[in-house]
């Protein structure tokens, strides 16, 4: 294998799909070896009833030009995620880049007070998201650390200062994003000393295939999505915010970023890659300068 991660070893929790799917590919295409994990698999679909799988994941990044490995773990389950991360010990002797990505939220009640909203789904939400987070740190970071220069990404939605001063959709989607952010502050002061690095990042409006199926179109055909909704006009694919975490764990100075939330659009101007199409969308500034002011929608500039 290639590539400025050619030799490194990856873990990408909750690989099946979306962000997930695309931090892991980018990192293939960059060399390494990423172990895919998640719930969905082709033999045992998950609640989430999506046809995505996480064997599909480890193909895609083999394509991509590294090495894929799918390992079906559900990351509540202590005794799985130690099992992972024992058979990466194992195989590879080191661990180089974490990815935070679960998420596995069933269903969303968005706009809903706490007290309007189904309290054992919003705890359900909070577990997958914050406590399986918890659970794949604490067994993965005793190997990430035994090599100095490793890499946590937390991935999570709306950068903090956004989030700070912005409420997102409903009590317990807007607790789970802010828990992520705050997780990679917490992280990064405990690898500093290890000289390992931690960071939140953020997509965008991703273009993740539950969003596609949702508006009736495809990555090929996704513009027509912004008849329906004209915002849509910013969003991005998962390959992008999988190009910005690719960059990140390829820079021998990423320690600078420790402790920060970044955004897929920023890592874009400072790293000077692109989406697929070739732009480079920087959706957290139009939210905060288009979307949010109610001006009608307009992409110029902003990607």
């Amino acid at each position: 294998m290639t590539g400025p991660l050619a030799g490194r070893v990856a873990l990408v929790a909750g690989a099946s799909r979306a962000a997930g799917r695309g931090i892991a590919v980018a990192l293939g295409a960059a060399g390494a070896t990423v172990y895919c994990t998640g719930r969905t698999t082709r033999s045992t679909p998950s609640e989430m009833k999506r046809p995505e799988t996480i064997e599909e994941t480890a193909e895609l990044v083999a394509a991509a030009g590294g090495t894929g490995i799918a390992v079906p773990v559900d990351h509540l389950d202590r005794d799985a995620v130690a099992a992972l991360v024992a058979r990466i010990d194992a195989e590879q002797g080191a661990l180089h880049v974490l990815v935070n990505g679960i998420w596995g939220a069933t269903t969303m009640e968005w706009n809903a007070t706490v007290w309007e909203s189904d309290l054992d789904n919003g705890l359900a939400t909070l577990r997958r998201a914050i406590d399986a987070h918890a659970v794949t740190a604490h067994f993965a970071l005793p190997l990430l650390i035994r090599s100095r220069g490793g890499l946590v990404v937390e991935v999570t939605d709306g950068t903090a200062g956004y989030n700070a001063t912005n409420y997102r959709v409903s009590f317990f989607y807007d607790l789970a994003k802010a828990a992520n952010l705050r997780m990679a502050f917490a992280l990064g002061h405990e690898l500093a000393p290890h000289g390992g690095t931690a960071v939140a990042v953020t997509p965008g409006w991703l273009r993740s295939e539950a969003m596609l199926d949702a508006y009736g179109v495809t990555e090929t055909n996704w513009r027509d999505a912004t008849a329906v909704s004209p915002h849509f006009a910013i969003s991005e694919s998962p390959t992008f915010v999988g190009r910005a975490v690719a960059a990140l764990a390829a820079d021998p100075d990423v320690a600078r970023w420790n402790q920060q939330s970044l955004s897929s659009g920023r890592l874009a101007r400072e790293y000077g890659f692109t989406d697929v199409d070739g732009s480079r969308p920087d959706a957290w500034r139009y939210v905060v300068e288009v979307q949010d002011r109610d001006l009608p929608a307009d992409a110029t500039g902003y990607r």
